[in-house]
Order: structure tokens, then C-alpha cells, then sequence
């Protein structure tokens, strides 16, 4: 059945198999959630992957797995001497560099707008929208003299709709589409790709660290994220990191090297709005009007 929930852990069913086979592809924030599902789908796909993170003690389990495919480097995307340097390694270890994946970061400041602090500001940019522009910039010299590669950026649903998350996030998250449609534009002449993923609403390890959660109990309670999901979305299961890898996949791979700019949002169709009336303003104002309850049942019906 379709609204039938796949484990947060499942398996990935693979859909054209070889699709990375020779492409070597860094991906940050790579030790645990949506970076964690996507090295290994990568790996899985055919590519070489640098696992870059800070999470070093998960390091030898993600080697351990995908043995000679994929190498973890401690990598602090705050630090513009780290990802210079990882870049550089994948570089120097397998001769090129087809893709880059910035998808390391969290919700740095949670301020209301009405009590945001120059201090969150610049913490918040600096973790998810500096590391984006400094991979790109470390990248493109490598990519540009082999014809091409792909970059690729978490972007989130809060860049495209207000509401979804904080402030001081959302308004990040906003800055990393337009950087991806920026780059984008300056970089087509050279094949090299921009394009971004907006997640919605994905059981994964954020989710619980940006509530306040530490890493390991927002690892424990992923089942318990996955199943709140069903009751806000259209599409009636949780999204899994597997869903954005995915996307990745494909943005990474010759499939899509007529595309480039883009803003994918992944997020079962959160972002379209509701089916449900008595979750719109349906229910609302037909109570205004005084209408019954047999009217709003026929209203529901015909949705």
C-alpha cells in the first residue's frame, strides 16, 4: 500500500545501479543522517566518497562499511583551512573531484525575529551559508580543467516558504538558493552544475539536535520523529534520508547535466498545502456562518 511506512533504516531500492561508477564526491556532514544515508547510496552507486565530518568516532564504522569506497576526513565546516584541505584530498587521493555535497550544518540560533542578536546572525551564516560559498571555491578550480562536476547544497523547504523553522535559519537557508542560482549562472560556461536540495520534514538526526536534543538521544528517537510525520503531509510517511540521497544522486550523475540552478524540494508535498478542510479555513468560516456539521462533512467529501 502507499501509505505503508518503510523503516528510517530500510533499505534502498535501487533504481538505475552504476549511476556514480568512476565519479569520486565529497559530501560534509557526513557521519550520521541525511550525509550518512547519501555516502552510502553513493558508495552503493558506483562512487569513491570522502566522508567529511566532526562526529570522528563514527569514522572507522562508515570505512568499515563501504571498504575502499569511502574514506572519512575530520572536516569543520566553520573552518575554511578544513574544507580547502578535504577538497584537496579527494583531489590528491583519486585524481579528480565530479562532485561536492555541502550538507553539513544545524539551526544555529533559534531567536525570534523580533530578538535576533548580531552575534546568532553571524553564527547562523557562518555555519550554513560560508562553508557552501568556500566549497564552491575550493571546488571549481579542480572541476573547471576536467570539464565539469556537480555541487550540490541542503538547502530546506524554510528557504522557500516562511514558517517552517526559525528566523534566522529560514533566512540562511533563502541566501543558499539564491548563492546556488548565482554560482550556477557563472559556472554554467564550464559544465560545472549548481543546484540545491530543500528537505522537508526528514526523520533524521536534525531534527532532534535543532529541538535541543544531544546527538546520541536525537539518534534514539528517530521512530518517534518518522511517526508524527504522517499526520502533516500528503504523501503519508516520514521522509528518510535515503530520499534525499536520492535526489542527490541524481543531481550528482550524467542524468541530469542539462540542469542546473535548481531548487529541488523533497518533502512528500508539504509545501503544496492541505487536502484536509477542517485544516484549512473551510471549517472556520463555515462555523462562522453557521453552518452545521453535515455541511462540513459534505464539504469534506468533496475535496
Amino acid at each position: 500500500m502507499a501509505s505503508e511506512e518503510a523503516p528510517i533504516s530500510g533499505n534502498r531500492e535501487k533504481i538505475m545501479p552504476g549511476q556514480l561508477e568512476g565519479k569520486v564526491a565529497v559530501i560534509t556532514g557526513g557521519a550520521s543522517g541525511i550525509g550518512r544515508g547519501t555516502v552510502g547510496v553513493f558508495a552503493e552507486e558506483g562512487a569513491e566518497v570522502i566522508a567529511a565530518d566532526i562526529q570522528d568516532g563514527k569514522g572507522p564504522a562508515i570505512e568499515k562499511a563501504y571498504p575502499g569506497k569511502v574514506r572519512y576526513v575530520h572536516c569543520d565546516v566553520t573552518k575554511e583551512e578544513d574544507i580547502a584541505r578535504t577538497i584537496e584530498i579527494a583531489n590528491a587521493e583519486f585524481g579528480r573531484l565530479d562532485c561536492v555535497f555541502n550538507n553539513a550544518g544545524s539551526a544555529a540560533s533559534l531567536e525570534d525575529v523580533d530578538k535576533v542578536t548580531p552575534a546568532g546572525f553571524d553564527q547562523t551564516m557562518h555555519l550554513l551559508v560560508l562553508p557552501a560559498l568556500l566549497a564552491i571555491k575550493y571546488a571549481v578550480p579542480i572541476m573547471k580543467p576536467q570539464g565539469g562536476g556537480s555541487i550540490i547544497s541542503t538547502s530546506s523547504i524554510c528557504g522557500i516558504q516562511a514558517g517552517w523553522g526559525p528566523p534566522l535559519y529560514s533566512m540562511a537557508k533563502a541566501q543558499l538558493i539564491h548563492l546556488t542560482r548565482v554560482a550556477a549562472l557563472m559556472l554554467a560556461p564550464h559544465s560545472v552544475r549548481v543546484n540545491c536540495i530543500c528537505p522537508g520534514y526528514i526523520a533524521a538526526q536534525s531534527i532532534g539536535v535543532g529541538m535541543g536534543l544531544s546527538i546520541e538521544e536525537a539518534d534514539a528517537s528517530l521512530e518517534k520523529v518518522a511517526a508524527v510525520s504522517r499526520d502533516f503531509q500528503p504523501i503519508p510517511r516520514a521522509g528518510r534520508p535515503v530520499d534525499i540521497a536520492n535526489g542527490a544522486v541524481f543531481l550528482a550523475s550524467d542524468a541530469s547535466t542539462f540542469i542546473t540552478g535548481q531548487a529541488l524540494a523533497i518533502d512528500g508535498g508539504i509545501t503544496l498545502g492541505s487536502l484536509d478542510c477542517s485544516a484549512s479555513l473551510v471549517e472556520p468560516v463555515a462555523k462562522a456562518l453557521g453552518l452545521g456539521s453535515d455541511v462540513l462533512e459534505n464539504l469534506s467529501m468533496k475535496r
